[in-house]
């Protein structure tokens, strides 16, 4: 991730189409032991002060790497595939068949770039760390909670506009839809495939709370790909001047800015929370 739908260019889903969302590998949270220094005779009176585990760079690191990985390529899946739904199947951007077309360009941007980029890594750098079979699961885990994102996206932006809200009020409304669409089918997915894939791990309390996290920042990315409609309220979208797909926007450029868009939709949403989540609490510790 319907009446009086406004025509525009986000509805052609042509150069001005946007795109859904977008995802990140689910780490497992890791536990913070700090044992204090004991003392080693009966004459000390101090202990000395345990020195906290900086969690920040590695969580900028890891948003960096999903950011190329999965949510670049999951905006240039949504709006390739909004082409070939249009102009090879025929499709129009109100009916179901092109807002499934979409979510499975969608999925298959993310299961793809995810796969590739760590088998790109592994091979580059030799990592023993790096299992291709966990990536590839973790891959078609994050990848199937795309598709509900990415299918919805098209539907929920065209009532959003066809209510005349304005653009703050589509942009907010599909970063909403879309992150609970992409969180409910991360749990769905779990819940699903925990039986058939050993390392996607079934629904707990503890990964609902970094899947809601994660889903958040995945809401941001679909939200900012709202900005890529030049067509729709052009003197409210704060957006259009970074991320905006005018008419004439040659089909692989406007591909290459949708990714963009969903990008810089995930970092500006994931940034606050890398900031003031706790240690251990972010789905990227």
């Amino acid at each position: 991730m319907l009446s009086s739908l406004r025509v525009s260019a986000i509805r052609l889903g042509r150069p001005g189409t946007s795109l859904s969302s977008k995802y990140g590998p689910i780490s497992s949270i890791r536990t913070i032991s700090s044992t204090p220094k004991q003392k080693s005779d009966a004459s000390a009176s101090t202990s000395e002060p345990v020195e906290e585990k900086s969690y920040l760079p590695g969580r900028l690191l890891v948003t960096a790497e999903v950011t190329v990985s999965k949510i670049f390529p999951a905006g240039f899946g949504w709006q390739s595939s909004s082409i070939v739904a249009e102009e090879v199947l025929g499709y129009t951007p109100e009916t179901m068949s092109f807002a499934l077309t979409t979510g499975l360009g969608d999925a298959l941007g993310v299961l793809l770039g995810h796969t590739a980029f760590y088998g790109a890594k592994k091979a580059i750098t030799g990592s023993e760390a790096i299992n291709m079979k966990r990536e590839v699961h973790t891959g078609i885990l994050l990848g199937s909670a795309a598709f509900c994102s990415g299918t919805v996206w098209q539907p929920v932006v065209n009532a959003l506009q066809g209510a005349n809200l304005s653009f703050s009020g589509v942009f907010t409304g599909t970063w909403v839809a879309c992150g609970t669409a992409f969180y409910l089918g991360l749990r769905g997915s779990r819940t699903i495939l925990s039986g058939y894939f050993e390392h996607i791990h079934e629904p707990t309390y503890e990964n609902s709370k970094t899947d809601t996290s994660l889903s958040v920042a995945i809401g941001g990315a679909t939200g900012f790909f709202v900005g890529t409609d030049a067509a729709y309220l052009p003197e409210q979208n704060f957006l259009i001047d970074i991320v905006g797909i005018k008419d004439g926007t040659p089909d692989l450029l406007g591909c290459a800015i949708a990714g963009s868009s969903t990008g810089l939709g995930f970092v500006c949403a994931q940034t606050p929370m890398n900031l003031i989540f706790p240690g251990g609490k972010s789905w990227n510790d």
